[in-house]
């Protein structure tokens, strides 16, 4: 059957005003709208067309902000949007108004948005509040004054300071200074063994040294977990040193020793030196007899008595070598 053209004009006029309505209720959340008229929340129609123009989600304002009404927060929508556009999480900030006020903790909508804009979760941050948190340091080692190594384990119960959240350290700035108050204490006792006996003392010392201060939280008690004895750090040291001193006194003794064969290497050699000094004075003493020969001042029997001296005296030494040998051989017929 076909269509007369009256006939197709009014359906495409249909499909135009459908398509239209739905293009409207897209843009327009009407239903969120009836939503907040439902919940006793006042939020005008024109003011959620402002939001889809300004690339605000309505859902992420309106059911936030009847979530605070119900609550008895009074909030505006220009506040959540503000802080929407700020960059903030809008629920976060809504959950954690209503946390404070179930906790009696007063906490106004501008602290709680900066909070959340320095980048801090102050819904946990109120939690915190009213259910503190338990830190655990990490093994902490310290040494005592008589050199043994005490291993220390601490818990920390802290609570968010909401006042402090903006611009307070966070909680590693606590953990370190408690394991810097644990060394500072073990280090300060005379004997391991006291802080073995008494490891509240401890926790008493740091505690008194006010280490929340300039931080986001408040320490609410510090406990021992874990107290252990470690090495014997004195007498390792001690030992080290020994060592390192017996090393100095080998270097010194080596030092000497090499002075000591250089000293006797020259002194042979200076002995060497004299004899040939004596062998080069020996060698002048021919010529020198030659020389009185030819002066006249040496006759030839005198040089003739003179080497008949010498040959006496070189059999006198010969025949005293034989002796000494003999003696040291011992008598022939001795036993054997």
């Amino acid at each position: 059957m076909v269509l007369g053209a009256g006939a197709v004009a009014s359906l495409l006029l249909i499909l135009f005003i459908f398509i239209g309505v739905a293009v409207i209720f897209s843009f327009i959340p009407v239903g969120l709208w009836i939503s907040a008229l439902a919940a006793g929340v006042k939020v005008g129609i024109f003011t959620l067309i402002g939001m889809r123009l300004r690339r605000v989600p309505p859902a992420q304002i309106v059911n936030p902000m009847i979530k605070a009404d119900k609550a008895g927060i009074g909030i505006s929508v220009n506040q959540l949007e503000a802080h929407y556009l700020a960059g903030g999480n809008v629920d976060r900030v809504v959950n954690a108004l209503i946390a404070a006020e179930r906790a009696a903790i007063p906490l106004p909508f501008e602290r709680a948005a900066a909070i959340d804009l320095a980048g801090r979760d102050v819904f946990q941050a109120v939690q915190m509040s009213v259910n503190p948190r338990v830190l655990e340091t990490p093994l902490v080692s310290a040494v005592a004054k008589d050199g043994i190594e005490v291993k220390v384990i601490a818990r920390v119960t802290v609570r968010a300071n909401i006042d402090r959240l903006v611009g307070g350290a966070g909680e590693e700035t606590i953990l370190a200074r408690v394991g810097e108050g644990v060394v500072t204490t073990v280090g300060s006792a005379d004997s391991h063994k006291h802080v073995l006996e008494n490891p509240d003392l401890i926790s008493r010392t740091v505690l008194s040294k006010g280490l929340d201060a300039g931080t986001a939280f408040e320490i609410l008690s510090i406990d021992i977990a874990d107290v252990d004895v470690g090495r014997n750090i004195g007498a390792q040291l001690q030992t080290d040193q020994a060592e390192a001193d017996k090393r100095i006194a080998q270097a010194k003794a080596e030092e000497r020793r090499a002075m000591a064969v250089a000293r006797e290497q020259e002194m042979k050699a200076s002995v060497e030196e004299m004899r040939a000094q004596v062998v080069k004075s020996e060698a002048q003493v021919p010529l020198a007899m030659a020389d009185a020969l030819r002066q006249g001042n040496l006759g030839v029997m005198d040089y003739y008595n003179l080497q008949n001296l010498l040959s006496d005296t070189q059999m006198r030494e010969t025949l005293s070598r034989v002796g000494r040998n003999k003696e040291d051989e011992g008598p022939v017929n001795a036993p054997k």
